[in-house]
């Protein structure tokens, strides 16, 4: 039977310098962070091949489901970063046409796109930290807004992220006090790539592969 292999994530690059109202500082603290979640899932998954391989991998031994368990955190906190960082532009961001494909979805499923901006920012003010994340259900086409807690709690099966905001302390706090969280929000929507969000729902992008 053939061992099971890994291979590893590398941390990606994002050109965001110059962003309107998010500064470089908090940038480079983000990515940071963001490169310690490749780390650590890259970590994860070696040590549950190593324990696989060794015949450790069983529901009966403890760190076997600690580790499979963190490994759904890491995994959710590279990936979400990756999504976020991948919808902001430091050049022409915030504007979405209501003649667009993403314009047009967005007023299928909220009524206008001001309706969802509101829902949005509603969502990306609530207390606790977390993600405020549009999804669209592939099997109707339908878009909707989702709180996640930390990184996993909220993720809707199947569904795909084309919005994805950050909003836990560590993605404004250098910029913002805690309770100026609603000009962190005004400020991501003033940086977001909606191209980019468009081609996500078209499915002319997606996740790069790490």
């Amino acid at each position: 039977m053939a061992l099971l292999t890994q291979t590893p994530y590398k941390a990606k690059t994002f050109d965001l310098s110059g962003l309107t109202g998010i500064s470089d500082n908090t940038l480079e603290v983000h990515f940071g962070l963001y490169a310690g979640y490749v780390k650590n899932t890259n970590l994860l998954n070696e040590q549950l091949v190593t324990m696989q391989q060794a015949g450790q991998g069983l529901s009966s031994n403890p760190s076997y489901s600690e580790i499979t368990r963190r490994l759904g955190f890491e995994y959710n906190g590279m990936v979400l970063h990756e999504w976020y960082f991948g919808n902001l532009t430091k050049a022409s961001g915030g504007g979405i046409s209501s003649s667009s494909a993403l314009g047009r979805a967005l007023g299928e499923s909220f009524g206008d796109i001001d309706t969802w901006r509101k829902d949005f920012t509603a969502i990306g003010g609530m207390r606790g930290v977390g993600w405020a994340v549009t999804f669209l259900d592939t099997a109707t086409g339908r878009l909707s807004n989702h709180w996640i807690t930390l990184h996993e709690d909220g993720n809707i099966a199947g569904f795909k992220p084309i919005v994805v905001m950050d909003v836990w302390e560590h993605a404004f706090l250098l910029d913002y006090k805690p309770a100026d969280r609603p000009k962190y929000i005004e400020a991501f929507l003033a940086n977001f790539d909606a191209d980019a969000a468009e081609a996500r729902l078209t499915g002319a992008a997606d996740r790069p592969v790490g």
